[in-house]
């Protein structure tokens, strides 16, 4: 009988973009990112035009932003970006970190919100924790954000009305989310795939009327009096959030 030897598989690096005005800034960022040996930035641009180009036909995991690029071009770029399935995780990167500017980066589809005097360290976990499908935001602004998140939706429909609007999985999907599970988490709970979560994600935010995860789970948990019912014949031990991450 003869054995082959099976080499262990090595798990696909994650592919980066930075987009960032100044350029001594971002060369130096991709030099400091290219050094984590799970890590790959693929691509640099200085601009939202040049990094729409260097998108194209490109499949990139993380899109590490400037937030105060010319003409307010990163909200349309995040937005734009985010349209696509599969999506990229957009991590803006701003020298601020005002409540209102990271709603509207939020509501453009952005997942994390970093200040550039952050540690590199710092960096590194949220850009692991994005693909995990987690978000993350600055601690001390979190609770700002969620009120502006919340106080803009309109709460007309009533509980009954927003859980009679969602189909049986939508509801499964919504309760793990709200428990804190970041989506390839649930997607295992659920048996289903990860494309399939962000299917019922994007369904889940148009009926909720909103543009993100975040502005999703912050309206349901203020909309709804209690969580959706339980998946049937589903674990759920071991769920667990930062404290800054919310799904």
């Amino acid at each position: 009988m003869t054995l082959t030897q099976v080499e262990p598989s090595v798990p696909p690096r994650i592919q980066l973009l930075i987009v960032d005005q100044q350029r001594t800034f971002r060369d130096a960022l991709a030099i400091r990112l290219r050094a984590e040996p799970d890590l790959m930035v693929a691509a640099e641009a200085q601009s939202a035009e040049s990094a729409r180009r260097m998108q194209a036909g490109r499949s990139t995991d993380v899109i590490l932003l400037d937030a105060e690029l010319p003409d307010g071009s990163s909200a349309a770029f995040c937005a734009e970006m985010t349209r696509h399935v599969p999506a990229p995780c957009v991590v803006m990167l701003s020298a601020t970190s005002e409540a209102q500017r990271i709603v509207a980066a939020v509501r453009a589809g952005a997942v994390a919100w970093v200040r550039k005097e952050e540690s590199i360290a710092y960096l590194l976990r949220v850009i692991r924790c994005v693909v995990r499908g987690e978000t993350w935001l600055p601690p001390a602004e979190l609770g700002q954000v969620l009120r502006l998140l919340i106080d803009d939706q309109d709460d007309r429909r009533g509980r009954d009305e927003l859980l009679a609007a969602l189909t049986p999985r939508e509801r499964d999907v919504l309760f793990y989310l709200l428990e804190g599970t970041g989506c390839k988490e649930v997607a295992v709970r659920l048996q289903l795939s990860i494309n399939t979560v962000r299917s019922h994600l994007q369904s889940l935010t148009a009926k909720f009327g909103v543009h993100s995860t975040l502005e999703l789970v912050a309206v349901a948990r203020a909309r709804l009096e209690a969580l959706p019912d339980r998946p049937a014949a589903t674990s759920v031990a071991g769920s667990g959030a930062t404290r800054s991450s919310l799904t």
